[in-house]
């Protein structure tokens, strides 16, 4: 059995916040899920799946602002029904597209704090428990829990770039993996990246 987590963006930003914050966390991407709207079939989505390494892998999907159902939630449709695959959660990324929106667990601002309620694009928190996306109405239609929402990945202000580490990407996908009750791996720190220096053996040595 796969476990996937769905993240509802798929542009060349998202693209690269979702794969960097699946490397910190030692997660599998299907990086050719991801597009603007998603270029894949929902059955081609799941034989990658279903072909990946990983146990748990995360799908990108994304509509490109359409209110109505679009290729990216027929792809979360396929994966849906698919009996091999178990969607463990998934990341809804705020638009301004209308829609029904979902309803969610929690979410990620972009000052990197959990909040009970929603955020907007732009990670600030709402006065609401829905998250509006142009890809998120098929989350509630089909149940799937727990939804953790998020403002636009990559981006937020620049905090969530991934020459950044894309940390609120991140925190969202391992808010997923705590509650799903999964083996959460160490994060993986990049000095390079974060400044970070760690010391092993003499001062200014780097690991």
């Amino acid at each position: 059995m796969k476990k996937v987590i769905l993240v509802t963006d798929g542009d060349e930003i998202a693209k690269a916040a979702v794969e960097r914050a699946a490397q910190n966390l030692n997660l599998r991407t299907i990086s050719s899920s991801a597009g603007n709207p998603t270029p894949l079939q929902g059955e081609k989505i799941v034989d990658l799946v279903l072909g990946s390494a990983g146990e748990v892998v995360v799908v990108m999907c994304d509509d490109r602002g359409e209110s109505r159902r679009g290729p990216g939630e027929n792809a979360i449709y396929s994966l849906a029904k698919e009996p091999r695959v178990k969607i463990i959660g998934a990341v809804a990324v705020a638009s301004h597209t209308p829609c029904r929106g979902v309803e969610v667990t929690g979410s990620i601002t972009k000052n990197g704090e959990f909040v009970s309620g929603a955020v907007d694009k732009d990670g600030k928190v709402q006065p609401s428990q829905r998250v509006y996306g142009d890809t998120v109405d098929v989350l509630d239609e089909l149940g799937i829990e727990p939804v953790v929402g998020l403002g636009d990945p990559g981006k937020m202000d620049c905090r969530d770039e991934a020459e950044k580490g894309a940390p609120l990407t991140t925190k969202a996908i391992r808010t997923i993996l705590e509650a799903s009750g999964e083996n959460v791996a160490e994060e993986r720190r990049n000095w390079q990246v974060t400044g970070e220096v760690k010391l092993k053996g003499r001062e200014g040595e780097r690991s």
